[in-house]
């Protein structure tokens, strides 16, 4: 599939605005920009939280290994 070319997207903005009519149109349009942005910060959120906790496991990952080490030493 290509993809909507120019004149598919001239058709649908003709549907668009035959159903909700030229008053309602911004007002969408807007609803719709507020939604994208709150996705994209909640998307960004996500994903630092998943960074944060990838973090915080190699630190506990290191401090195993640096316990064990310590438990592997020879004898006096």
């Amino acid at each position: 599939m290509g993809g909507i070319g120019v004149t598919g997207f001239i058709l649908l903005a003709l549907i668009a605005l035959l159903l909700f009519g030229p008053n309602k149109l911004p007002e969408l349009g807007r609803a719709f920009g507020r939604t994208l942005k709150e996705f994209k910060a909640g998307a960004r959120d996500i994903m630092e939280d998943n960074d944060d906790r990838k973090d915080t496991s190699r630190i506990e990952v290191n401090r195993k290994t640096d316990a064990e080490a310590d438990n592997k030493r020879l004898p006096d």
